[in-house]
């Protein structure tokens, strides 16, 4: 089969759940075309079936604000018509699937139909796409696509609560290659960071509001008080100054140490003894589950589809949004247990192979096939 991505190339959690089906779709022997306006920063693998084709934009004196929707939507037809694809999946809604729905009708007038499935990851729901202006047109695209998909339940009640959708939507979660995780390695260099064999919580994300970081600094510091241990931030966005200034002034800066962005989670993850994730709202949890296939218990909110994936008394524990003298007592009561937290963290690896590629990869398959009429094989 001949299969179109469109995503963002950045860091975010819908562009790394992108390209990695893509991957895991070309590794099986489909033809997968990213598309984008810059190379996805995962997408470093080299294989005969996967093709990238960057769309440009040019930037006209007459235009304040540079018309992407549009030279994607044109983008997609070319290589619709050029590559012969099959099938049009698009990763997050805003602008993504009103650029697919225009391409679909354009490419009718011109004798070729095909689909396009809209997968939705979070804030192009819960945030961005309740915008007014914004919200009639991703309405508009939702109902246009030939199929819809959330990543978890709780998106999907969002998606039906926020928006008037006449269309089935299908929950397929989020996933993860359980083999890319929760190795042992010589690139695994925890004592570069905590020397003297101090706890290691980690926390990763795009820095943004939403994301409550202070609260994984405050939390930090109620735990830092109480034993020896460091703090990996990994990634970067608008809220990185505020953070470093909190950390400054609760006197932990000199054991917070920040890694920006990195491509290499699994090298961070398997040097960490707890993970943090305090986000205000969040369709899923990404990083959570990274974090679970490397044997790291979480310590996160009860927001979103969180509780989906992060197990209370399971592989972690589940707080309320903002309560960091919780999330700092369930802390300690698993960084002072050297025995509970080896066994969360062997918990937390199976709670995470439920989540495996080879678990998920065949319900997009099988949407893929339904929508199109072409067998699998």
């Amino acid at each position: 089969m001949r299969i179109g991505i469109v995503c963002y190339p950045t860091f975010g959690g819908s562009g790394v759940v992108a390209t990695e089906l893509g991957i895991a779709l070309a590794a099986k022997g489909h033809q997968v075309h990213f598309i984008s306006y810059s190379q996805p920063f995962r997408l470093d693998t080299f294989s005969g079936n996967l093709f990238y084709h960057e769309v440009p934009v040019a930037n006209y004196p007459l235009f304040e604000f540079l018309p992407y929707e549009i030279s994607l939507t044109s983008k997609l037809v070319d290589v619709v018509m050029h590559q012969n694809l099959d099938l049009l999946h698009v990763h997050y809604a805003i602008p993504h699937a009103s650029a697919a729905f225009m391409a679909r009708e354009i490419l009718k007038s011109r004798g070729k139909s095909i689909p396009f499935i809209t997968t939705l990851h979070g804030t192009d729901i819960t945030l961005v796409g309740r915008d007014p202006s914004y919200r009639p047109v991703i309405e508009f695209s939702i109902n246009m696509s030939d199929g819809v998909t959330a990543v978890s339940d709780s998106l999907r009640k969002d998606t039906l609560k926020y928006f008037d959708v006449n269309r089935e939507i299908e929950v397929i979660p989020n996933f993860i290659d359980p083999e890319n995780y929760g190795k042992a390695s010589d690139l695994c260099f925890r004592g570069m960071y905590a020397p003297n064999g101090e706890k290691v919580l980690t926390h990763i994300s795009n820095f943004r509001p939403v994301k409550r970081i202070s609260d994984v600094v405050k939390v930090f510091e109620k735990v830092h008080r109480e034993i020896p241990c460091k703090l990996l931030l990994a990634g970067d966005g608008p809220e990185r100054g505020n953070v470093e200034n909190l950390a400054r002034e609760l006197g932990v800066i000199h054991d917070v140490i920040f890694l920006g962005k990195t491509k290499a989670i699994e090298r961070i993850l398997c040097m960490s003894d707890l993970f943090l994730l305090t986000s205000e709202s969040e369709s899923f949890g990404l990083s959570s589950l990274e974090a679970m296939a490397s044997g790291v218990p979480v310590i996160s909110t009860n927001t979103g589809g969180i509780p989906e994936v992060n197990i209370h008394g399971y592989s972690g524990y589940l707080s309320n949004v903002g309560d960091v003298d919780d999330m700092a007592k369930n802390a300690l009561s698993l960084l002072k247990d050297d025995q509970l937290i080896k066994q969360f963290g062997e918990q937390a690896k199976m709670r995470a192979a439920m989540f495996s590629m080879k678990e998920i990869l065949p319900m997009y398959e099988a949407m893929y096939s339904r929508l199109t009429g072409l067998p699998l094989d």
